[in-house]
């Protein structure tokens, strides 16, 4: 494989910057390559400005359509375009962060702010004119897996957790992200009690990870619908007849044989 690693946390001698060499260091040493962004390490500018898309000053931003044009005239920030770079180049993506408030930490969600801009990441059509996105698109054919560290207990993650459901937190950045710009998403990877770990729980979580990047090519995604698979009227509403008896999250993965 070829992995682009991605990371956010302010200090490398935490948990996270241990499981992230860990990581590296397991792929590289079942032969597959490793291209890495460590967002906090690059002094990552995760605020879009018009300066991403050499914008004209005086002109009224428009983002998408900046950062589209920019795109065509390969005049975006030199630092998106090294993202892009890495994108091209890997076939599979790890995103590891710690489970902020429910979400990704700000550098983070900077990143994909500007680095999954139109004309990258979605914004491509079929004969059709119909959008290729949610299974389909410019990023199609890769694979990533999320790695999520939390304070909170295994089963407080879980179906009937205070904390919620994991896939549920993570249903943004896996399905309204990653899945939109066309990448398969595999089951994330929970590092849990992260604030009271000892010894023995951090050997069981690097032999979990371990074992998740040694399966990382074989593993099946999230399955995840299809926007153009049928499943969707012309609303993009799924039809009545599917997952009847489901609403929210829940109802946009497959359960049909």
């Amino acid at each position: 494989m070829k992995v682009l690693w991605l990371t956010a946390h302010p200090e490398p001698r935490s948990l996270n910057g241990s499981l992230y060499r860990e990581g590296v260091r397991s792929l590289e040493e079942q032969g597959h390559e490793v291209r890495t962004s460590d967002l906090y390490a690059m002094n990552f500018n995760p605020v879009v400005t018009a300066d991403d898309f050499t914008h004209a000053d005086g002109e009224r931003l428009i983002v998408g359509r900046a950062a589209q044009e920019a795109v065509r005239r390969g005049s975006l920030a030199p630092d998106i375009t090294a993202e892009h770079a890495k994108l091209s180049w890997a076939d599979t993506v790890i995103v590891q962060f710690p489970l902020w408030w429910y979400g990704m930490p700000a550098i983070l969600k900077g990143w994909f702010d500007r680095v999954f801009v139109g004309g990258f990441a979605f914004g491509i059509h079929d004969a059709q004119g119909r959008q290729l996105r949610y299974g389909e698109g410019a990023l199609a054919g890769k694979r990533a897996m999320v790695i999520v560290s939390a304070g909170a207990r295994e089963v407080s993650l879980g179906p009937r957790g205070i904390n919620g459901e994991l896939n549920d937190l993570l249903f943004p950045l896996q399905h309204g992200t990653l899945w939109y710009a066309g990448i398969d998403v595999l089951p994330p990877l929970l590092v849990h009690g992260a604030d009271r770990m000892d010894e023995a729980t951090y050997a069981f979580h690097v032999d979990a990870l371990r074992e998740r990047l040694k399966d990382l090519p074989h593993t099946e995604p999230l399955p995840f619908r299809r926007q153009n698979g049928g499943d969707y009227d012309d609303d993009l509403v799924l039809r009545p007849e599917l997952s009847p008896h489901l609403t929210g999250t829940a109802a946009h993965y497959r359960t049909e044989s």
